[in-house]
């Protein structure tokens, strides 16, 4: 099944991360470029996680996983060894309004982690809905190597235009030819580099 894709503000919600190995550690480097209303529950928690935690002033309760206290988050992030684990936690908030990731295990997921780049704005995801997460890294890094530079400033300026101007069809084509010309420019440019 193909995951819709949807980009969340994480702003206001509340996150629950269970798990304090390197998996964990890796989702919750991803989860801190957007937000930091992150607990994390652990019964033990690797260096990177505790390192993790400490420069972003984030909570880790060394302590076994209670029951049902997942449905208290807006989502969970289940990152263990315990697949049983995985399984009571996705059953036990199908009443709440939680979205629950079950790393590795699609079968208890609400939804997951694309790989993604990330520059200033500029937020693109590259899923294959858990068929081949090395086939969106690579697919990722690729894409990476083609973006031009400058791609924060850009997106910057046209965020503060688009908070001055009118809304309008003037402004959007505006817009439209500032983009062409930003691409038109990175492209002479990797012109000039190529002779």
């Amino acid at each position: 099944m193909a995951y819709f894709p949807a980009f969340l503000s994480l702003e206001r919600k509340r996150i629950l991360l269970v798990g304090g190995g390197t998996i964990a550690a890796d989702k919750l480097e991803k989860l801190l470029d957007f937000t930091d209303r992150i607990t994390i529950v652990a019964i033990e928690a690797g260096d990177r996680v505790r390192a993790l935690a400490a420069d972003a002033g984030l909570p880790i309760e060394l302590r076994p996983y209670r029951s049902r206290e997942a449905c208290d988050y807006d989502i969970a992030v289940i990152a263990t060894d315990t697949p049983d684990l995985h399984r009571q936690i996705f059953e036990e908030t199908r009443d709440a309004r939680t979205l629950v990731n079950s790393v590795d295990d699609t079968r208890y997921c609400d939804f997951i982690f694309p790989s993604y780049l990330r520059r200033g704005n500029l937020t693109v995801a590259f899923s294959t809905s858990g068929a081949s997460p090395a086939f969106a890294r690579e697919l990722r890094r690729r894409v990476e190597r083609t973006l031009p530079e400058g791609v924060e400033a850009f997106l910057e300026e046209m965020a503060r235009l688009r908070r001055e101007l009118p809304k309008g069809d003037e402004r959007m084509r505006r817009f439209e030819e500032m983009v062409r010309e930003f691409f038109a420019r990175a492209e002479s440019r990797k012109d000039g580099e190529v002779e």
